[in-house]
């Protein structure tokens, strides 16, 4: 378990430098990352940063919908935190409901990726994600 969780603390952190870098990311949300707001008490408070990385992609839902469709690793669901990794569009999923305005409202862009990262090779969902932004406009 805690090998299981050492990978998903080392991919998240490379993942999320890997996005936040990237030209086609508009922002990345992740306590391991400088920019993250309460990357101080990040720091102060955790041994690693876990395998969640919350993402916007410069585009539309189209574009981000197109994106999610393109990514072959992760597979396409709303739970987090399982050995495989999962990724979602919230404005599709778990907000499918409510309107963009309403979505808006409490911080659901539709252009908002939730990525649960698994225990699978780093350089491979990095050149998975690369593959993805690269069918996206």
């Amino acid at each position: 378990l805690a090998l299981r969780v050492a990978q998903q603390n080392q991919s998240g952190q490379l993942v999320a430098e890997f996005l936040e870098a990237h030209p086609k990311i508009e922002r990345v949300w992740y306590p391991g990352l400088a920019s993250h707001p309460d990357h101080i008490n990040a720091v102060k408070q955790m041994s690693g940063f876990g395998g969640v990385v919350s993402f916007t992609i410069k585009g539309d839902l189209e574009t981000t919908s197109r994106f999610i469709d393109a990514v072959e690793i992760p597979l396409i669901g709303p739970s987090l935190g399982g050995t495989e990794s999962l990724i979602e569009q919230p404005a599709l999923i778990s907000f499918y409901p409510y309107t963009t305005e309403e979505r808006l409202a409490i911080g659901i862009s539709d252009n908002l990726v939730r990525f649960a990262i698994g225990i699978e090779d780093t350089d491979d969902l990095i050149a998975d994600l690369t593959q993805a932004f690269d069918k996206i406009a």
